[in-house]
């Protein structure tokens, strides 16, 4: 005979159960922890912020000004007088980095912006506009990318001359075309989903499919390319200032500090190594933000 008490129900804790299931995360909750286990990437985020903190605060807290000469201090090794040593007309090199840095960031960040606004419009307009318009603003942008890009970021500042404004002018010119082709295919992708022809068949407006329905979900890619596109500009305005193109004297740059200290790398090394280290730094922590962002906004990706 089989015993009756083998068939008893168990009895199951519901509460517990549901205590040991892991809680639920948004799409950019995730997003932010697959980042944050990206050491590499954190510290990339890290160095960024410090460095914006460092542009920010140290030519306010620091006794010397980017302009201020102690000629009879030129040239003067790193001490603890002059963290990073002097130059040749003895200011302190530490300063001058600090508000160099504010040069590069601010046209590295503004470059981007710039090329995020003109890149998302255009490409939003050429994936709804239709096979015609498509066809004739990508051909526009592919003859525009066939001229060499620093080619036109040079004449340009010989014809507009140097400073801030036309650095941002030359660099923005044709910088958007990566952006927009970015845009363009993310938004074709997105088109062919079907919560985007249910709000095309209850009569959506194609500004109300693009800022709601598409960018959104394209927002991977962008801040990804957004993210890679700072350094190539931080990069170009320090070239610009290198050959003398850029911003001028007495504004301090990384670009013109590297240019006026080439001369005498031989003798005072220091004076070249401060800015190049930072350009390089600089660049490589934009880069690997960037492509931590990439690894966290890849869907395929799942939180452990």
């Amino acid at each position: 005979m089989i015993d009756d008490s083998l068939f008893l129900p168990l009895n199951r804790d519901l509460a517990a159960g549901e205590s040991a299931e892991s809680p639920s995360l948004s799409y950019w909750s995730q997003v932010r922890r697959r980042f944050r286990r990206n050491r590499v990437a954190t510290v990339g985020a890290l160095f960024l912020i410090g460095m914006f903190l460092f542009a920010l605060l140290v030519p306010w807290l620091s006794p010397h000004t980017y302009y201020e000469t102690h000629l009879a201090l030129k040239n003067s090794p790193p001490s603890k007088t002059f963290w990073f040593g002097t130059d040749n007309l003895g200011r302190d090199m530490f300063t001058r980095i600090a508000c160099g840095a504010r040069i590069s960031l601010f046209v590295g960040v503004s470059a981007a912006i710039i090329d995020l606004i003109i890149g998302v419009l255009f490409g939003g307009m050429a994936a709804l506009g239709g096979a015609r318009i498509d066809n004739a603003m990508m051909r526009l942008a592919d003859i525009m990318f066939a001229i060499p890009y620093l080619l036109i970021v040079i004449m340009l500042m010989v014809v507009l001359g140097s400073g801030l404004i036309p650095i941002l002018i030359a660099l923005t010119l044709t910088g958007w075309i990566g952006m927009a082709r970015i845009v363009r295919g993310q938004l074709l992708q997105l088109q062919k989903l079907d919560y985007v022809q249910a709000a095309i068949a209850l009569g959506a407006g194609p500004r109300r499919i693009l800022f709601k329905h598409l960018l959104p979900n394209a927002m991977g890619p962008i801040l990804v390319t957004l993210t890679l596109t700072i350094p190539l500009a931080i990069f170009t305005e320090a070239f610009l200032s290198f050959l003398g193109l850029g911003v001028q004297a007495p504004i301090a740059s990384w670009g013109t500090m590297a240019s006026d200290a080439l001369p005498a790398l031989r003798y005072y090394p220091w004076r070249l190594f401060f800015p190049a280290c930072f350009i390089s730094l600089t660049m490589l922590a934009f880069n690997l933000v960037g492509d931590g962002l990439r690894d966290a906004l890849d869907p395929k990706q799942r939180v452990g």
